[in-house]
């Protein structure tokens, strides 16, 4: 598959009403594990499913609901009515599990990521308290990042963190990217060969962010604009990302591939620009 910008953004389906509103497979990116696909569900909607031969996470983006499995159920869970409003519920569930998940709120929002597997893990809830926040980068380079399903997490393959960036300041940066999976003498991963999703919300309509995704050798070099409940799809490269002046932007970061790791590289253009940075942007944290 040729990666453009025209195959990497992945243009939002949203119109305001229950069902599906954004969707990839792993066939339609062009790679081997992601797929991912958010709903909006009203009070009282069930939605049943069987994981088959995927793990599943399922992030409450807003609302409340009941998760129900054959490994367990997870009841009244979620409580911010959006993502611009409280730290993360979420699910994972293994292979060869039946589910339902039935809204206990108007306008329920999640967003479901599976992978395939050959392992066996237990359900698990994340919750708030669970979920770790880190401040990264610095001045207007800074982000906050929510863990969700971080790396030694109980899972196969998946990893998630959903990150705030304010307006006019820079994520995903120094570039860095995670396309070769190397590991030193010693076994310790210094890289991971991972492909990512990035699903974007903006704290107001009109909003946007503009994502790069370049390669070394520039066989992919694209620059996109993202909007509200649009994805775009990293295959490989760097990916950094600007968020517009005036408007905060989240975005869900679901990744898998060689390893259940984060193990990246910074561009070496740009990994001076850390050496500049003394302190976090004050407008952090977004939500706490």
């Amino acid at each position: 598959m040729k990666y453009t910008s025209e195959t990497m953004l992945i243009r939002s389906q949203d119109r305001g009403t229950a069902g599906v509103f954004a969707s990839v497979t792993a066939e339609q990116a062009g790679w081997d594990y992601l797929n991912m696909a958010a709903r909006r569900m009203n009070a009282g909607e069930r939605w049943q499913g069987h994981t088959q031969d995927y793990e599943y996470g399922h992030v409450i983006l807003g609302g409340r609901c009941n998760i129900r499995s054959s490994a367990g159920d997870f009841l009244n869970v979620g409580r911010r009515p959006h993502v611009f409003a409280g730290k993360p519920y979420a699910v994972y569930l293994s292979r060869h599990t039946d589910f339902e998940i039935e809204a206990l709120t108007d306008g329920l929002e999640i967003s479901s990521c599976w992978v395939a597997t050959d392992q066996d893990h237990p359900a698990q809830l994340v919750t708030p308290e669970t979920s770790t926040v880190e401040m990264r980068g610095g001045a207007n380079a800074s982000r906050q990042i929510n863990s969700i399903f971080p790396p030694g997490f109980d899972c196969h393959r998946l990893v998630c963190v959903e990150v705030y960036t304010p307006g006019g300041n820079w994520s995903s940066y120094p570039p860095h990217k995670h396309d070769v999976h190397r590991v030193d003498n010693n076994g310790i991963i210094l890289e991971a060969d991972l492909e990512e999703i990035y699903f974007y919300k903006i704290d107001r309509p009109e909003g946007y962010a503009y994502q790069r995704v370049y390669t070394d050798d520039r066989h992919i070099d694209a620059v996109m604009m993202a909007q509200h409940h649009d994805m775009v799809l990293v295959p490989e490269g760097y990916h950094p990302v600007v968020s517009a002046y005036g408007y905060t932007t989240y975005y869900l970061n679901w990744l898998a591939g060689s390893a259940q790791s984060l193990a990246n590289v910074d561009d070496p253009a740009h990994a001076w620009v850390k050496s500049t940075w003394t302190s976090i942007d004050p407008r952090l944290p977004i939500v706490s």
